[in-house]
């Protein structure tokens, strides 16, 4: 009897540790390359998400979620996909949260994500391309089309009462889907660009693309490149030879590294990069601070919230299974549903378990469309004595 009894018991023991599942998210992001210094509050804002569904513990009966970094390098296609393959046939991943840079995100699509059919969701890549890619239902973003961003540009201008801008673009597909965006709907509303001119990251001397830009004339100049990389170049030296004193900053721009990099310089430059004034916003950013990072980074609440997507889509299909749960994907984060903010995301489990639904406004007020990306929303900031300011919601 008493070896029956320890027979049954090691028995349930086994059943027990097979029983829970050991899931494991890709979080591939430019570690090095033109995004770095953003980079690791974006992860730390995916791995915030991860480590509040353990606390719960009661993720798929129990499930153990683990997360795996991966340098995308940002603008290295042929990296970011050897990667993104090790992520999946090295390391089992069961999804990826990301890429970052928009040429890298469409690479590792095509070439990694597709065929091995494993669920992606991008908190920064934002080329228009992107919309009507191919993904056969595994791509998602988190971060609004450049296409928006390109309209929000335009507002932020006209309100402050400026017609006419010249625009420098870093050469890929991220830099030139948002000036072609911009200068679109800039002219259309009655803006006048004077020249959209690419330029190639990586140089030591910026003075003849700024001599260029120069000759062409405008109030400011739009930089739509990366903040420590051509763009920062571009800055510097339209500084230091006077061509231009005022600049617009996207998304790719918006760090507080570049600030402190060229100094008074900037001060009374502007733009704007995703984020919202929402009640998730401001408690993610508590949650960020308690685990020491700054919540208000470029990315880092849609990095949270893509991670916490891709666990809730597991969670309401049962299943790890890309090609079971992609299609909840778009359920969770959607109305109808009660709403789920950050540090919710237990009672958004205990709601699916029982069979009920959730809409995940997150932190970043989600809302997704078409074919799974999000519908929008901007901080407008302002450089101010050196620090980064917001100074409206668009």
């Amino acid at each position: 009897m008493k070896k029956l009894l320890l027979a049954t018991a090691a028995t349930a023991l086994m059943a027990g540790s097979a029983s829970a599942q050991e899931i494991k998210i890709g979080i591939i992001l430019g570690f090095t390359g033109p995004l770095e210094s953003i980079t690791p509050s974006m992860a730390a804002g995916a791995e915030l998400a991860i480590e509040e569904i353990n606390e719960a513990g009661t993720l798929l009966d129990g499930a153990n979620v683990t997360s795996v970094r991966a340098d995308s390098t940002c603008i290295d296609a042929s990296a970011a996909t050897a990667a993104a393959e090790r992520l999946i046939t090295s390391e089992n991943v069961n999804a990826i949260m990301g890429a970052d840079c928009s040429g890298v995100t469409g690479a590792i699509l095509q070439n990694v994500a597709r065929p091995n059919g494993v669920v992606m969701i991008s908190p920064s890549a934002t080329s228009p391309g992107l919309s009507t890619a191919e993904d056969d239902g595994l791509f998602f973003r988190t971060a609004p089309s450049d296409a928006r961003q390109g309209v929000v540009m335009t507002e932020v201008l006209m309100d402050r009462g400026i017609n006419s801008v010249a625009v420098t673009y870093t050469n890929n597909d991220y830099g030139k889907g948002l000036a072609d965006a911009f200068e679109a709907s800039f002219v259309e509303a009655g803006g006048t660009v004077t020249i959209n001119a690419s330029h190639e990251d990586g140089k030591a001397d910026y003075s003849s693309e700024v001599a260029s830009l120069a000759s062409a004339g405008g109030d400011v100049l739009v930089v739509a490149g990366y903040t420590d990389q051509g763009g920062k170049g571009i800055i510097q030296a339209s500084l230091d030879s006077g061509a231009f004193d005022t600049f617009v900053l996207p998304d790719g721009m918006v760090g507080q590294q570049l600030v402190d990099d060229i100094g008074s310089g900037l001060d009374g430059s502007f733009g704007q990069y995703p984020g919202t004034d929402s009640a998730g916003a401001e408690m993610f950013q508590e949650l960020a601070a308690a685990a020491g990072f700054e919540g208000t980074s470029a990315f880092a609440p849609e990095s949270y919230d893509a991670a916490a997507l891709i666990l809730l889509a597991m969670q309401k299909a049962g299943s790890t299974a890309s090609a079971d749960f992609k299609d909840h994907v778009m359920d969770v984060a959607n109305a109808p549903g009660e709403e789920i903010f950050p540090g919710e995301l237990a009672k958004a489990i205990e709601i699916l378990k029982a069979g009920g639904d959730i809409d995940y406004v997150g932190a970043t007020a989600v809302e997704l469309i078409g074919g799974g990306e999000s519908a929008g929303n901007y901080r407008e900031i302002e450089i101010k004595d050196g620090e980064i300011e917001t100074v409206n919601f668009r």
